[in-house]
C-alpha cells in the first residue's frame, strides 16, 4: 500500500552551468553560510553591549583574517573527517580520490575538528583563547548549517527512513521509491533555525559573551542533541549501518560532542562565580 506523499520539490542541484564549469546549490550553500558567519561575527564584535566591559575576541579585521583560516578549517577537516570517519577502507585503495572534492563527501564533525585547529592557531596569533574564539563561530556558524542541510534535500541525498507519515517525500535516487522522513529538513531546522534562535537568545538576552566557552557549549551541546535525535529518523550511510542495531555513526560523533558542551557550559559557570 502507497500512502499519500508530498511531491518531491523538482529542483536541478545545479544551479547554473557554464560549459564545464558548473555552480551547485550545495557549493553556494556553504560560500552563503561562511560569508553569513564572517559578517555575523563583525556584527558581534562590533557590539561592546554583548561583551559587558570585557575585550571582544577579536577586532572587525582579524575577523577578516580569521574568515580564511575557518575556510581552510571547514573545507580540510570535513573532507579529512568524511574519509577517515566513514570510508577509511576505500579511501586507502583508492587515495587519490580523496582530493576530489567535487564529487561530495563531506563531515561536519571532521569540519569542526578543523575549525577548532584553525581557531587555536589564530588565536594564539593575535592573542585570544580558543574557547573565545569558538564562542564567535558558535554564534555565527548554524545558518550555513541550516543552509547546508536544505541543499543536502534539493539533491536528494542524506534521506530519511522509510515512514508511513503524510509529509513523507520519495526521493529520486531511491533505489526503493518508498515514502521517507525528509530528516534534512528535520535537521536544518533543530541545527539551523532553532540552535542560531537558542544562541542569540543567550547572547543578546542572557550576555553569554561575557563568559569564555559558554557561546560554544551551547552550540556544541544543541549540535549534538539535534543530530542524535534526527539519527533516529535518517537512513543511515549504506556501507556502516547499523553498530548495536540501533547506533549510527552519526550518533557516535556527536556524543563526544555533546560531552564537550556539557563540559564548556560548567566551565564558564565556574569563570562567571
Amino acid at each position: 500500500m502507497m500512502f499519500a506523499v508530498l511531491p518531491f520539490p523538482d529542483i536541478d542541484p545545479v544551479l547554473f552551468q557554464i560549459g564545464p564549469f558548473a555552480v551547485r546549490w550545495y557549493a553556494l550553500a556553504y560560500i552563503a553560510g561562511l560569508l553569513f558567519a564572517s559578517w555575523y561575527m563583525k556584527r558581534l564584535v562590533s557590539n561592546p553591549k554583548l561583551w559587558g566591559g570585557t575585550k571582544p575576541s577579536m577586532t572587525v579585521d582579524q575577523v577578516d583574517g580569521f574568515f580564511i583560516w575557518s575556510v581552510a578549517g571547514v573545507v580540510l577537516g570535513g573532507r579529512l573527517g568524511y574519509v577517515l570517519f566513514y570510508k577509511p577502507l576505500y579511501y586507502a585503495a583508492n587515495p587519490l580520490e580523496i582530493f576530489q572534492l567535487w564529487d561530495g563527501g563531506m563531515s561536519f564533525h571532521g569540519g569542526f575538528l578543523g575549525v577548532v585547529v584553525a581557531a587555536l592557531a589564530f588565536g594564539r596569533m593575535i592573542g585570544t583563547s580558543l574557547d573565545r574564539m569558538l564562542d564567535l563561530g558558535g554564534a555565527s556558524v548554524p545558518v550555513g548549517l541550516g543552509l547546508g542541510r536544505l541543499a543536502n534535500f534539493i539533491n536528494g541525498e542524506l534521506w530519511g527512513r522509510p515512514t508511513d507519515a503524510p509529509w513523507a517525500f520519495v526521493f529520486p535516487g531511491d533505489a526503493l521509491q518508498v515514502p521517507r522522513h525528509a530528516s534534512q529538513l528535520y535537521e536544518g531546522v533543530l541545527e539551523g533555525v532553532l540552535l542560531f534562535i537558542a544562541v542569540r537568545i543567550a547572547t543578546h538576552r542572557f550576555g553569554a559573551l561575557k563568559y569564555p566557552g559558554r557561546v560554544s557549549g551551547i552550540f556544541a551541546l544543541g549540535y549534538g542533541m539535534s543530530r542524535i535525535i534526527v539519527e533516529f529518523f535518517r537512513e543511515p550511510d549504506a556501507h556502516l549501518g547499523y553498530f548495536a542495531g540501533f547506533i549510527t555513526m552519526g550518533m557516535i560523533l556527536s556524543v563526544p560532542l555533546c560531552l564537550i558542551g556539557i563540559w564548556l557550559l560548567l566551565r564558564s559557570r565556574r569563570d562567571a562565580a
